[in-house]
């Protein structure tokens, strides 16, 4: 798309947390599983209409059990666009012989990869890999996330829950090469991943503070896009703007979904349905 006054750079749609299953809905928790897949479409049909570079899905495709993904997956085939994912937490709640699965399942090169469009790099994080429900029984990261969790309830930390984790060592300093190789090859930089790390919050990445602590020393990080808490978040910090989008699996009938409008100087996002429209002001 050539960018004038009137329109911008390039487009993207996002998605978070449809978390389909074929079960009955939670009245107490407010969530319709079965209905994502009528919401799904009608943000598709949006989607159609748009000129989008992509399609993000910020985590929990499903609810549980892997068949699930079979009834969704088809519902993103109807997407004209380049879709993309990222793994949530619920997406592991599969039966233990199909837990490597999961990120081919959906199509995924690896469980975390990095992708450029328009001058700017996305850094898409498996937010998962230290758990206690994504790594294979035995796998290291399985007890070093049952160490991690239990040091943050003994601190009382306010993200010390079992439904959320943290990256590893080696992703870590995977995300802080990528984010310096962004800054080498002159490109701004949207990372994404299931889990929100500001403002604090219950869902929040263990990790939280050191990934804070990395973008926030970059300023061509631009933003950081999550999901993970339905009903949604949003903080700034010396002009980098963490958004948290809310879930679609959430109300019987109202929709959430947003388009990103990528300009020269600012980010416009056009919420649908429950999400709401935000300006976000880029660092120069």
């Amino acid at each position: 798309m050539t960018q004038t006054s009137a329109t911008p750079a390039f487009r993207f749609g996002i998605v978070a947390d449809p978390q389909y299953a074929d079960i009955e809905p939670h009245p107490g928790m407010n969530r319709h599983y079965a209905n994502s897949l009528a919401k799904l479409a009608d943000a598709i049909e949006v989607f159609n209409g748009e000129d989008l570079s992509f399609v993000m899905t910020l985590g929990d495709i499903i609810d549980r059990d892997f068949a699930s993904f079979d009834d969704i997956l088809p519902v993103y085939g109807r997407l004209q666009h380049e879709s993309f994912f990222l793994l949530g937490n619920h997406d592991f709640s599969v039966a233990p012989q199909h837990l490597a699965d999961v990120a081919a399942r959906v199509g995924l090169p690896s469980p975390y990869y990095a992708f450029a469009r328009h001058g700017w790099r996305f850094i898409v994080l498996n937010g998962n890999e230290v758990s206690t429900f994504a790594p294979a029984e035995g796998h290291p990261h399985r007890a070093l996330a049952e160490m991690q969790l239990a040091e943050l309830r003994a601190k009382s930390a306010i993200n010390a829950h079992a439904w959320n984790a943290a990256l590893s060592d080696e992703q870590f300093a995977w995300l802080g090469d990528q984010i310096q190789a962004a800054s080498a090859a002159g490109e701004r930089v949207i990372v994404m991943n299931h889990y929100p790390v500001y403002p604090p919050n219950q869902h929040d990445a263990w990790d939280r503070e050191r990934i804070v602590a990395l973008l926030t020393a970059h300023d061509h990080v631009a933003a950081y896009f999550s999901g993970h808490n339905h009903v949604g978040n949003y903080g700034e910090i010396d002009g980098l703007h963490f958004v948290n989008f809310k879930g679609m699996v959430d109300t019987e009938t109202e929709n959430t979904f947003a388009i990103v409008d990528v300009w020269q100087d600012r980010i416009e996002i056009r919420g649908f349905g429950r999400e709401e429209d935000r300006t976000l002001k880029l660092r120069s």
